[in-house]
């Protein structure tokens, strides 16, 4: 299938390769999460019979979409992202697993759409609510998507991803916390230029309780890749620190810049190429709420 560059993507084919290679590095935890998911939603307390439509929400490359296709063999998988090369992703990987039948893609320009997808059993909304401008909002028209009775996962936050030592024997230590602080700083302020953003305490279960939803708890699920790293995470994390090169630099220090471009020499052994020190460790956690089944 050959495809065209559209001006207004949002994501250029490099950048959903690299969402494509975060989520499969996180596979092992999709895979739990599906599960839970499963669990809760047809053997918790058995308000539904069947799940027969999956919303997966947030722009993914299909990893997400075809898990959950996979646990839900009834169901038919609606992944809506705004990106052309997301969309071709996500086709892509669900023919070569058997899926296409069941996998569909969808152009959505979120929370505009948001009225415009239809009704679901169960929805993800995988890493997305924090990039519309009212948080609340858009939960409270998730809401009105579930079916009785249904759904929906709210991925959020967990912990931020540490691959390196405190000290890593060049610059001053501490460097992925700085990081940390400088990507909070800027996603603050970026999300103060979102269109209709609200201030709002993060409080997820109470957000979707307000939201009409009843509240089954929440999970953090590990993600634990220790030293030595396979070649496939440390591409990741090339990529990784690439993005924060360029989006963090005038944030960091000249010390700090000049960290960065040794972790990222691809010939230097103090490359995260080759250090034998880079380890993957991160937690991601989800939040979990039912329709009633009266509405």
């Amino acid at each position: 299938m050959t495809t065209h560059p559209d001006p207004d993507d949002p994501y250029r084919d490099a950048d959903a390769r690299y969402l494509e290679r975060e989520a499969e590095l996180h596979a092992p935890f999709l895979e739990q999460a599906a599960a839970r998911l499963r669990d809760l939603a047809l053997y918790g307390d058995h308000t539904l019979a069947r799940v027969d439509r999956i919303l997966d929400l947030g722009g993914g490359p299909g990893v997400a979409s075809c898990l959950l296709a996979r646990y839900f063999p009834n169901a038919e998988v609606v992944a809506g992202a705004p990106s052309t090369a997301l969309r071709v992703r996500t086709g892509v990987r669900a023919r070569r697993e058997g899926l296409g039948h069941r996998v569909r893609t969808h152009r959505d320009d979120l929370p505009a759409d948001l009225g415009a997808l239809g009704s679901a059993d169960l929805v993800w909304a995988g890493d997305v609510v924090h990039h519309l401008g009212d948080q609340q909002a858009a939960l409270d028209s998730l809401a009105r998507v579930l079916r009785p009775g249904g759904v929906i996962a709210v991925v959020e936050r967990g912990l931020s991803p540490r691959f390196l030592p405190r000290d890593i024997g060049i610059g001053r230590p501490g460097l992925q916390a700085r990081l940390d602080a400088a990507h909070e700083d800027w996603f603050a302020e970026l999300r103060a230029t979102l269109p209709g953003t609200r201030a709002a305490v993060e409080d997820w279960p109470a957000m979707l309780a307000r939201a009409g939803l009843v509240p089954t708890g929440s999970h953090s699920f590990l993600i634990d890749l220790p030293s030595p790293l396979d070649a496939a995470p440390r591409e990741h994390l090339h990529a990784e620190l690439t993005q924060r090169r360029a989006l963090l630099a005038e944030r960091l220090d000249a010390q700090d810049r000049a960290t960065l471009d040794a972790l990222l020499d691809t010939d230097a052994d103090t490359g995260i190429l080759w250090r034998p020190d880079a380890f993957y460790l991160a937690a991601t956690t989800v939040h979990t709420a039912r329709a009633c089944t009266r509405r």
